[in-house]
């Protein structure tokens, strides 16, 4: 059965541009692989820590020798990296916040890219045999030409993430300028029909 793991980061609910992005993807990628399984996982929903030394100490301890506060530290990085490694597909949505991606994603990134279970030892991926897409919102515009094309940073290091771990089919969607939505000069509708021939064709690949 394929399954297809979402990611979600933006704290807006109904009114988020990326979320309302996601839906439509679930849509088609549903539509494109009937009986496939979707699993959710809502940063927003999550209590996701950061990265704390006791954290650390347990990520550099051999597993045989964890003690039952080390499993604890790791329990939810343990929790997230089989959520990922049970997929097939994974979208990321997010907002973009400064040029890059919010807290809560990059806190998730922290603890899914694993020594030995998402990275080899030896720096080369282990999560291979799968792709993903990236569905972005941004206020900005940062396609070829744009005078802020070169801080478009939160697509870059999604990608390069993604390829760290092994993921090397990766597709990104991008929704610049979507603070014209925000701003009341047009719809959520009209905004996400331009994006909608690029989500159907991720969902479908």
């Amino acid at each position: 059965m394929t399954r297809l793991l979402v990611v979600e980061t933006s704290p807006r609910g109904d009114s988020s541009i990326s979320r309302t992005m996601t839906r439509r993807f679930v849509a088609d990628w549903r539509a494109a692989h009937p009986g496939g399984e979707v699993a959710e996982r809502d940063l927003m929903e999550t209590e996701l820590p950061f990265v704390t030394a006791a954290w650390l100490q347990a990520y550099f301890t051999p597993p045989e020798q964890h003690s039952p506060v080390m499993k604890e530290a790791l329990r939810l990085s343990d929790e997230l990296v089989a959520e990922l490694l049970a997929a097939d597909h994974i979208v990321i949505a997010t907002p973009v916040y400064n040029y890059n991606v919010p807290a809560a994603l990059k806190a998730w990134v922290d603890h899914i890219v694993r020594k030995g279970l998402t990275l080899g030892f030896d720096g080369r991926g282990l999560v291979t045999g799968k792709k993903a897409t990236v569905l972005l919102a941004s206020g900005g515009i940062y396609t070829e030409g744009s005078p802020i094309r070169d801080r478009d940073i939160a697509p870059q290091y999604l990608r390069l993430i993604l390829n760290v771990i092994g993921i090397t089919h990766v597709t990104i969607v991008a929704g610049g300028g979507a603070k014209v939505v925000d701003m009341g000069q047009e719809t959520m509708e009209g905004f996400l029909a331009r994006l909608q021939p690029d989500i159907a064709r991720a969902a479908a690949d």
